[in-house]
């Protein structure tokens, strides 16, 4: 799999979080957080999801990284 992708919640995370989400890059976009990264395989990405869902953060889009051809 190994594309990147971008996953926007609402609310801001610190670079502090970086080890929690496995090393993806957290940019702050306004009020927003994006965590911007390689999606390793389909288990990656789903725990990291599951890790938005257990922080009770509110997931507001999940895009592939376009620039990424």
């Amino acid at each position: 799999m190994k594309d990147k992708i971008r996953i926007r919640i609402k609310g801001r995370l610190n670079e502090k979080w970086k080890d929690w989400f496995d090393g993806m890059d957290i940019i702050e976009d306004g009020d927003d957080t994006i965590l911007y990264g390689n999606i390793k395989d389909e288990a990656f990405l789903h725990g990291i999801l599951n890790k938005i869902r257990d922080l009770n953060l509110e997931l507001l889009s999940l895009n592939p990284d376009e620039t990424n051809n």
